[in-house]
């Protein structure tokens, strides 16, 4: 399945990213109107901020907490999986995000010591590490996922992840390339595969307003993107 991500033409790339916040606009107009968008300003903006001016970098408890609701509220909802981070201590949490900052550039080994503590997979541990190593890491969500050749069926695994970060910043990479602004993350390629899959679900018209200059490469690469609905 053709997509987004086989595309090479950098304009097409940031045309959607500019569109982002469109599209989870659009998404928070759900069950509960505004919380998405509340918790994507916090987790993509606020959090990382945050973990970036600590000495040693880490997250707290709370911040777990609130991380874990930001990713049920932007994919699929397992409120189980809330009660279970919420049952870490204060004290676990920032001594095991600690040494898994410590360990990169080793993201591996970071998501492994990330997933020891409880409710905490290799697609949570993801988003941490995302928050406050995007030039590492990207999440692993099931849009993005869907989203790179050679990757289906989905595994919630710690390899699984180490294959979709391996495509992930190899294209990275190759657009990095291209681009003069050079500016391209693991982190920022899963927010424009993310919001073209959106995009596509809810059959937003965004994809009309990015301008790709006449670029054939950048029409066929929108021409191309699977404009049927996703399972999510």
């Amino acid at each position: 399945m053709s997509s987004l991500f086989s595309c090479e033409e950098p304009d097409t790339w940031r045309g959607v990213f500019v569109k982002y916040w469109d599209v989870v606009e659009a998404k928070s107009k759900g069950k509960t109107p505004g919380k998405l968008l509340r918790l994507d300003k916090w987790y993509q903006e606020e959090l990382p901020a945050v973990i970036s001016g600590r000495s040693d970098k880490h997250i707290t408890q709370s911040e777990l907490v609130k991380l874990m609701e930001w990713k049920l509220t932007r994919g699929k909802f397992r409120p189980r999986l809330q009660q279970l981070v919420a049952s870490n201590s204060e004290d676990t949490v920032e001594k095991c995000s600690r040494k898994a900052f410590s360990l990169l550039p080793d993201v591996q080994a970071a998501i492994i010591e990330l997933s020891s503590l409880k409710g905490v997979g290799p697609a949570t541990a993801s988003a941490v590490l995302a928050a406050g190593a995007p030039e590492q890491a990207a999440f692993m969500s099931d849009e993005a996922m869907e989203s790179v050749p050679g990757l289906k069926p989905i595994q919630y695994t710690a390899k699984h992840y180490a294959l979709y970060l391996g495509k992930m910043v190899e294209r990275t990479k190759n657009l990095n390339k291209v681009d003069p602004r050079q500016d391209w993350t693991p982190h920022r390629m899963e927010l424009c595969l993310w919001a073209m899959t959106i995009a596509s679900q809810q059959q937003l018209p965004f994809l009309k307003d990015i301008n790709v200059k006449g670029s054939d490469v950048a029409e066929k690469c929108l021409d191309e993107t699977p404009r049927k609905k996703l399972k999510t």
